[in-house]
């Protein structure tokens, strides 16, 4: 577990979650912390450059073998831009340092499975960043990815940009030229993909059992019907790595900070997937072994 802001509430979280007895059941938990005391809910580029050092010295040890996957409490994002860091957040972040191409956002829960086909963008900027090829791409990463979560036939839905899913273009054209075409080659390659559906209605479809994830097309389009139905509850988890890494579905949260109030649900949450995805990694290493003898 890495603290994130070491100014915020992830030192706190991370520790709880060591003592929880559901975490220490199912693997041997590790902290990733700054040796140096911050105060609490101070906003600072020290906290930053702490935090992301952190994160390096956890990828590292991954990368190396010497632990199995990563849970990562949150980092403050203005923290780091005051340090001098280019990344908006973790997931940009953790695709330069394993030199990852294609990475994604994906939100875990038991009740809605979403993922981001874009992320830390202005939202005047979503339009132009959506491509026939990044979001073919983005449905792509997500089919290959499940099944690593126990999904074996995905069964995936695309939200359309626009009110309406565009109304046939009327009021917007990004369905029909970008999402449409995406869609369709995604399934002619045997992917399991439909849409796009208007917004305000498929988060609750997949709610209801119709699809295993959504892909939608903006952040905060996706984030607030995951937190809506799972706050707490719901884990971050990075697609199209090299490693595994989970995280918690809140922020820094500076306004508690060093109160000891701070819920740590969402941080046993990420460490219990985190193990769980290990421990498939570790079952499937195995059996090709077998296999190959």
């Amino acid at each position: 577990m890495t603290a994130g802001d070491p100014a915020g509430i992830g030192p706190e979280i991370a520790r709880k979650a060591m003592a929880d007895s559901r975490v220490t059941a199912v693997c041997e938990p590790l902290y990733y912390g700054s040796q140096h005391p911050f105060a609490p809910g101070v906003l600072s580029a020290d906290a930053g450059l702490a935090a992301y050092e952190t994160i390096v010295r956890a990828v590292r040890d991954v990368e190396s073998g010497g632990i199995d996957a990563i849970a990562t409490a949150p980092i403050n994002k203005e923290a780091l831009a005051l340090a001098g860091l280019p990344w908006p957040g973790h997931t940009e972040m953790l695709a330069e340092l394993t030199q990852a191409s294609n990475v994604a956002m994906m939100f875990w829960s038991e009740k809605l499975r979403v993922v981001l086909a874009t992320i830390h963008i202005p939202l005047a900027s979503v339009p132009a960043a959506l491509t026939i090829e990044s979001v073919s791409r983005i449905i792509d990463l997500t089919n290959r990815e499940l099944p690593r979560f126990g999904i074996a036939h995905p069964r995936l839905a695309l939200a359309g940009l626009n009110p309406h899913a565009g109304e046939h273009g009327i009021l917007g054209r990004e369905e029909t030229d970008v999402l449409e075409p995406a869609v369709a080659q995604s399934a002619k390659a045997g992917i399991d993909i439909s849409g796009p559906f208007p917004g305000d209605t498929i988060f609750l479809r997949a709610m209801r059992g119709e699809f295993d994830a959504v892909i939608a097309c903006y952040h905060d389009q996706g984030l607030i019907p995951i937190k809506m139905a799972a706050f707490g509850q719901a884990v971050n988890v990075t697609l199209g790595l090299p490693i595994i890494r989970t995280s918690v579905d809140h922020g820094t949260a500076f306004d508690i900070a060093g109160k000891d109030i701070a819920d740590p649900e969402s941080m046993v949450q990420a460490v219990l997937l985190a193990a769980r995805l290990a421990a498939n990694k570790l079952a499937t290493r195995s059996a090709d072994l077998e296999v190959g003898r």
